[in-house]
């Protein structure tokens, strides 16, 4: 689970595990395996620092390699 903020300031936690896209639109908009989409304060970057940092927890260390924002 992650800590996230909506964007009226509501603190949520979502379940790292179902989450199936980020998007910045430029609001960052997350869509759940389930279909559902919250509208959240957090930037791409702390959502994948977060679900880093919660995958290091339950797997061990993982490494997240930056993809080239041109490709």
């Amino acid at each position: 689970m992650i800590k996230l903020t909506k964007i009226n300031g509501t603190p949520i936690v979502v379940n790292a595990e179902l989450l199936e896209t980020v998007e910045a639109t430029p609001d960052t908009i997350i869509t759940l395996t389930t279909g559902k989409k919250i509208l959240i304060r957090d930037t791409n970057d702390e959502v994948i620092r977060k679900v880093v940092a919660y995958k290091n927890e339950i797997c061990g260390r993982i490494t997240v390699v930056p993809q080239d924002r041109n490709g």
